[in-house]
């Protein structure tokens, strides 16, 4: 998706069809937040803390959704770029002006949508991004500096990233982006545009590497590496993931904003590049555990989405498989890296998102059909992609960093240690999501019985399969 600027069509006639697929894209791209993502992680978490797993997503969507009607979708879409960051959070602040038609790419071919459509499917991806980074940070962080840190990021990186990339700022195919500085550029568009279709720069990059920051900002959970903390309901892993590759759908096709050929293409090419990184993930375990894990499973599939994700629209189907077998195996292989590190990143945001969105975002400039290094076409496609990858990376991390120790600093991050060891849903939240009698009829100590006790004994520290 490659968005310079979002001008009132001169026709007046809305295109029903197209309207009605953005819609339904939006929605799926909502239902992969809540339940999707909650579910994802909150199997991933212990029983104690899994409601407030949960909540981080849900938390997120409530504060980022408001955000973005005020000013969010103005700094990332509006007319006014601003030193190719952002764009004027005051054009279109409270969306003024968006009760009109828009015809999103301004040629001949795609119908003109309301832009009020355009705005609520950007919301989502707000959204999405935002919450994503909780996973990071399971188990150990007060609800409510999770939610000032969502309102602070959404706006210093989210939103400029956003503009940077589909709003005609630095890292877009404008004229004066980096990719016309380094390439050039011909009738105000870069000779060499970069490709982030749907987002592995604004999501997925962006959301990984601010989950590595806050992992190392925020430290450990309370007995990493000593104490077993496996997923406490797989089940419900798997039925998050399910979702997410259902909502993924809308998308990665709704980016297209049509219902067109390019969308019938990006559907064949997410399914069988998360097909592939899910058998990718398998059999790395495979070779190196012994075993095939549900879990490893349910976290392929989403390796394979969050690669295919930038690249969606640039690749064939037989490009998609390549992309997506390395991507699970890739992913796979990083995750158990956080032990070799000694970073506690608790659901593997950085391991699956970041490394498989930087593979996304770099090998669709090996794989384009159209521009790939591997289809004869030269290193420039790949140069820009790496170029927008680091910039992204850079941005992140900087603004995530500043952000998180002035949190530490004022606000504080973690819980008490009692807190956290008892159960954060219970602290937080006053709440627990079970209520079972454990044998003998002694109640968990976090309302959870014998889930809580099984995530408490003491095991040998093995790889990710303890953490997972």
């Amino acid at each position: 998706m490659t968005i310079a600027t979002l001008p009132m069509a001169d026709a007046p006639e809305i295109d029903y069809a197209a309207t009605a697929f953005m819609i339904i894209c939006a929605s799926l791209v909502l239902f992969m937040t809540a339940p999707g993502l909650a579910l994802f992680y909150g199997g991933m978490s212990r029983a104690k803390s899994v409601l407030n797993m949960m909540m981080m997503s849900f938390g997120a969507f409530g504060l980022v959704g408001i955000l973005y009607v005020l000013y969010g979708y103005s700094m990332s879409f509006g007319p006014t770029d601003v030193a190719g960051i952002i764009a004027n959070p005051f054009d279109k602040l409270g969306l003024k002006g968006t009760d009109g038609l828009i015809n999103p790419f301004g040629y001949e071919g795609y119908g003109n949508i309301p832009e009020l459509i355009f705005v609520g499917f950007q919301l989502t991806f707000a959204v999405i991004t935002v919450a994503l980074i909780s996973g990071a940070i399971a188990d150990r962080v007060k609800f409510s500096t999770w939610l000032v840190f969502s309102g602070l990021w959404v706006t210093l990186a989210y939103f400029p990233i956003a503009h940077m990339v589909w709003g005609g700022g630095l890292l877009s195919a404008s004229e004066s982006g980096l990719s016309s500085l380094i390439f050039g550029s011909t009738d105000g568009a870069a000779n060499v545009a970069p490709i982030d279709f749907a987002g592995g720069t604004v999501v997925h990059i962006n959301a990984g590497m601010a989950g590595l920051v806050l992992a190392l900002v925020v430290g450990k959970r309370l007995g990493f590496g000593k104490v077993a903390m496996r997923p406490h309901n797989v089940p419900l892993t798997m039925i998050g993931a399910g979702m997410l590759w259902f909502g993924w759908f809308g998308f990665n096709a709704g980016s297209e904003l049509a219902a067109d050929g390019t969308a019938a293409l990006v559907w064949v090419n997410t399914t069988v590049a998360t097909c592939a990184a899910m058998m990718g993930w398998l059999a790395l375990e495979k070779i190196r555990d012994g075993h095939f894990t549900s879990i490893g499973a349910a976290s392929g599939v989403v390796a394979g989405l969050v690669a295919i994700t930038p690249a969606c629209g640039a690749l064939s189907p037989m490009g998609s498989i390549i992309l997506g077998l390395v991507a699970g195996a890739a992913s796979a292989y990083a995750v158990g890296l956080k032990f070799r590190f000694g970073f506690d990143d608790s659901l593997d945001v950085v391991g699956v998102h970041l490394v498989a969105g930087l593979w996304g975002t770099i090998g669709a400039g090996l794989l384009s059909t159209t521009s790939g290094l591997f289809y004869g076409e030269g290193v420039k496609q790949t140069v820009i992609q790496i170029v927008v990858a680091l910039a992204s990376l850079i941005v992140s991390g900087v603004v995530t960093a500043v952000i998180a120790y002035a949190l530490k600093a004022t606000m504080g991050w973690r819980v008490s240690s009692d807190d956290e060891t008892a159960g954060i849903d219970n602290s937080e939240h006053a709440e627990t999501a079970y209520d079972l009698v454990a044998r003998g009829g002694r109640l968990g100590a976090t309302g959870s019985g014998p889930f809580h006790d099984a995530r408490h004994r003491t095991e040998p520290a093995t790889t990710e399969g303890v953490t997972r």
